[in-house]
């Protein structure tokens, strides 16, 4: 048995993905955003979460997956990475789990149509297969650098 796991799950076009609870600080519901001009197409603004400007990523642009309209069920995952809050728009967030580091396998090619620099590994929990992100490549350096000039410029 490998070492404990607490991954938050959440669906994203069909698919599982997780991440670390400890680089999650909250999840939030849909909540008006500002337009941010000249940014990427996959950031889709920035919110004020109590007090704080938070950049905000739809993941589904981010992995060139179609984009769909926001439901009741879309979730905004706020997560921490490298000192700094980035919020990612998911269609769901559905679980914690505990997850058994022996489970993770390293990630194929391509899943689901997402690119393997942006996964952890693939962890299969008995007939469900759970992608987890590396959020290190899912907000790249040159991607924090920008997000960090929009957490400044409110």
């Amino acid at each position: 048995m490998g070492a404990e796991l607490k991954v938050i799950v959440f669906a994203l076009a069909d698919e599982e993905y997780g991440v670390e609870v400890e680089k999650v600080k909250t999840i939030e519901r849909m909540m008006p955003m500002t337009r941010v001009p000249k940014t990427y197409t996959f950031v889709k603004g920035v919110i004020n979460l109590r007090g704080v400007v938070v950049p905000v990523i739809d993941l589904r642009g981010r992995f060139g997956l179609p984009e769909r309209e926001y439901t009741d069920n879309s979730r905004i995952v706020i997560i921490a990475v490298n000192d700094m809050e980035v919020g990612l728009i998911v269609d769901s967030a559905n679980d914690v789990i505990d997850l058994d580091s022996d489970a993770i396998q390293d990630p194929p090619e391509i899943v689901g149509g997402v690119r393997a620099k942006y996964l952890q590994g693939v962890a299969k929990l008995g007939e469900r297969l759970l992608v987890l992100l590396n959020l290190q490549e899912v907000l790249n350096k040159s991607e924090i650098i920008k997000l960090e000039e929009l957490e400044g410029a409110e």
